[in-house]
C-alpha cells in the first residue's frame, strides 16, 4: 500500500472519529461506507477495520471524558447489560426478519429520535429532590457534570431506568441485525427516556461503544478479517480524531451539539430509507 493511500486512510479516520467522538457515536457508521465506496475495500475487511477504529475512538476519548466528569460510569455499566442481551438476541434473529423492513423501521426510529431531541432543547434543570424509591436513586446513578460555558457544576437526575434499559435492549437488537453501531440509538434513548444532558449522553455512549466493539473485534481477529495495513492507519487516525472530538464536545454549547446530532440523525434516516427502497445513489 502506497503512502498516499495510508495518509488518506488516516485523514478519513480522523474526520469520522472526530465527529463520532464528539457525538458519542461509533465512527464505523461513517468509516465503513467510505472505505467501501472510495477505497474499494471488501465489506468484511472494512467492517473489521471500523471495529478497530471504534475501539481506538472510545479508548482515545475515554480519558478526557472521565477527567472532565462527563461519563456516568455506573449508568454505563447498568445499560451495557441490556445492550449486550439485545445484541445476542439480534444475532439469533439474523435471517428471520427481512432486511428492507429493518432499514425502514430504523429510519423511522431515527426521525422520531431527532424530533424528540429537538423538542427537549428548552428543557429546564429540575431542582426537585429525586424519588427515593426509583432505580436510579437505589443504584446511585444521579450525578453532576461541569459546564464550561456556565462555569459551574450542573447536577442531573437519571429518570426511568427500566424504560432506558428496554430501549437499550432494542438498540442492541437493531445494531446486531443491521451491523451498525448502537451509539446512534443509545444517545436518543438516554436523552429521551433517562433525560440526561446531551453532553453526558454523548460521553457515556462513547464509553459504552468501546466495550461492545471490543467483544466483536476478537471474533474478527480470529476470522482473519483484520488487515493491519488498513486497520493500522485507520486506528491511528481514530485515536487522534477521538481526542479532538472529545475536546470539541467539552467546549461546544449543548444546544449546538443537540442540533448537530439531530442533523446527523436525519441524514442517516434518509440513507436507511434509501437502502430499504433499494435505491443506490452512489452506485453499487
Amino acid at each position: 500500500m502506497d503512502m498516499t493511500t495510508v495518509l488518506w486512510l488516516f485523514a478519513v479516520a480522523f474526520g469520522a472519529s472526530a465527529l463520532g467522538g464528539m457525538l458519542g457515536m461509533a465512527s464505523g457508521i461513517f468509516i465503513v461506507p467510505i472505505l467501501i465506496l472510495a477505497f474499494g475495500i471488501d465489506i468484511h475487511v472494512a467492517i473489521a477495520a471500523s471495529i478497530v477504529s471504534v475501539i481506538a475512538c472510545s479508548c482515545g476519548s475515554a480519558s478526557p471524558f472521565l477527567k472532565g466528569r462527563l461519563t456516568n460510569v455506573k449508568l454505563a455499566i447498568v445499560l451495557e447489560t441490556a445492550t449486550t442481551l439485545g445484541a445476542l438476541t439480534g444475532v439469533l434473529l439474523i435471517g428471520i426478519i427481512p432486511t428492507p423492513f429493518l432499514y425502514a423501521l430504523f429510519s423511522l426510529i431515527l426521525v422520531l429520535s431527532a424530533q424528540q431531541m429537538m423538542a427537549r432543547r428548552r428543557q429546564l434543570i429540575r431542582n426537585t429532590p429525586p424519588d427515593p424509591a426509583s432505580w436510579a436513586t437505589r443504584l446511585r446513578l444521579h450525578a453532576s457534570f461541569p459546564d464550561r460555558a456556565l462555569g459551574t457544576d450542573i447536577p442531573y437526575q437519571v429518570d426511568r431506568v427500566p424504560l432506558g434499559m428496554f430501549l437499550m435492549y432494542g438498540a442492541g437488537v437493531i445494531s446486531a441485525l443491521l451491523g451498525i453501531g448502537s451509539g446512534v440509538l443509545k444517545i436518543p434513548a438516554m436523552d429521551t427516556a433517562l433525560r440526561l444532558p446531551i453532553k453526558v449522553s454523548s460521553a457515556t455512549s462513547n464509553f459504552m461503544i468501546g466495550v461492545t466493539a471490543a467483544a466483536s473485534g476478537g471474533a474478527y481477529l480470529v476470522r482473519g478479517d483484520i488487515d493491519m495495513g488498513i486497520a493500522g492507519p485507520v486506528a491511528l487516525g481514530s485515536v487522534v480524531g477521538a481526542l479532538a472530538g472529545a475536546r470539541l464536545l467539552m467546549r461546544m454549547p449543548a444546544e449546538k451539539l443537540r442540533i448537530l446530532f439531530s442533523v446527523v440523525l436525519i441524514a442517516l434516516a434518509i440513507q436507511m430509507m434509501l437502502s430499504a427502497l433499494d435505491i443506490q445513489i452512489w452506485g453499487s
